[in-house]
């Protein structure tokens, strides 16, 4: 049987076996809903208030400011939307033209209903120039939404100047930070956001499950109506078992950062040392500044789709740029933003490692794309 490489952690991760132990009692035996008032409630209403103020720990947030969600998607809705609702004037939104579509989209929605809205460019590596931001930035400017760390060629932002900038007109900020939490250290308070979302199944926690950070003061509209659970902001039964199993895989993510980044580091080096030391035709895109084990490679002359199907055929799984877009065939949003060579566009693939792999991995990934490209 041959052996298997999952080369894309950027799409999602594998559950940590921490993370799932943690989650077992509450999916067999302490199954209580955490709003009832006996006694059989009070463990999971216990592991909810331990998990939040975990949680808000490695964020270095207070727990208050900590809100449950179903994942990233959720979160980024519920910034713009909510913030959009409670403004009858319609006051302008700012954004940029990498963003996940789960930002982009919501901005669509609100555009369609009378909210002004503008798209940032960026520079060839992916970042936001904070003079273009500031050329743009109005007084009536409600909210600027700027990811922390792009998902396809793995950027990071400067977001405290960004943040920064907002404030300095009295607009809000918030920030997409689902592939940046767990992954960098991350401190709202060194950031100067106002708002920030983060999803459990890109650090290693189950899917389904995430949170919106909202900085005391911030205000923002109700996502669902109902009960009275997260502090009457979104109503639904707590889903216990995974925000436990979300705050024991961000908790072990965050002790382990320095160590798990310098084993990406070392691995990402093998990767470009191999394929450089056998002269193949490639280049990289993206910033210095990047999410470590986040590599976007350009191949000239090939497909990217062909390169995926065929280190697929090989036991490889890597990406063509976000896992989301993965059906669609043209040239993704991002690689036309970065304005990349439509030929070396085409032939662009995403590898993103993650702590579970290996340099026997990385051996195996360039022998097969050497088999691949010669």
């Amino acid at each position: 049987m041959k052996r298997f490489i999952y080369a894309d952690n950027a799409a999602t991760t594998q559950l940590d076996i921490d993370a799932f132990e943690a989650m077992q009692p509450y999916l067999l035996e302490e199954y209580g809903n955490a709003s009832q008032p006996y006694s059989f409630a009070r463990a999971p209403k216990k592991a909810l208030r331990e998990s939040r103020e975990i949680i808000a720990q490695c964020i270095g947030a207070q727990p208050d400011e900590i809100f449950f969600t179903s994942g990233g998607t959720e979160s980024n809705n519920w910034a713009i939307k909510g913030t959009a609702f409670l403004d009858p004037e319609k006051h302008g939104f700012i954004t940029s033209a990498i963003e996940h579509h789960a930002i982009l989209r919501p901005c669509a929605d609100i555009e369609r209903m009378g909210y002004p809205v503008f798209y940032l460019p960026v520079d060839s590596t992916g970042k936001v120039n904070t003079a273009t931001l500031s050329e743009h930035i109005a007084p009536d400017t409600r909210l600027v939404s700027i990811m922390a760390a792009n998902n396809e060629i793995g950027s990071i932002q400067d977001i405290p100047a960004l943040a920064a900038i907002a404030h300095s007109v009295g607009a809000m900020f918030h920030t997409d930070a689902v592939q940046a939490v767990g992954h960098i250290k991350i401190d709202v308070n060194d950031l100067g956001v106002d708002m920030l979302s983060a999803s459990a199944h890109k650090f290693h926690g189950p899917k389904g499950i995430g949170f919106l950070y909202v900085r005391k003061g911030t205000p923002l509209a109700p996502y669902a109506s109902g009960g009275s659970q997260e502090n009457h902001m979104r109503a639904g039964t707590e889903n216990i078992a995974s925000i436990v199993g979300m705050a024991a895989a961000l908790k072990k993510c965050v002790d382990g950062l320095k160590d798990t980044a310098e084993h990406l580091t070392r691995l990402e080096t093998k990767l470009i040392m191999g394929l450089s030391d056998a002269n193949v035709r490639f280049s990289r895109n993206g910033s210095a500044a990047h999410i470590p084990g986040n590599i976007s490679l350009s191949f000239p002359g090939y497909s990217g789709e062909a390169l995926l199907h065929r280190l697929d055929l090989m036991g490889i799984c890597v990406s063509t740029g976000s896992a989301c877009n993965s059906r669609e065939t043209q040239i993704s949003h991002v690689l036309q933003a970065i304005k990349l060579e439509p030929e070396l566009a085409k032939g662009t693939i995403r590898l993103s490692l993650g702590k579970n792999n290996t340099e026997g991995d990385i051996d195996e990934i360039v022998d097969a794309l050497l088999r691949i490209l010669k």
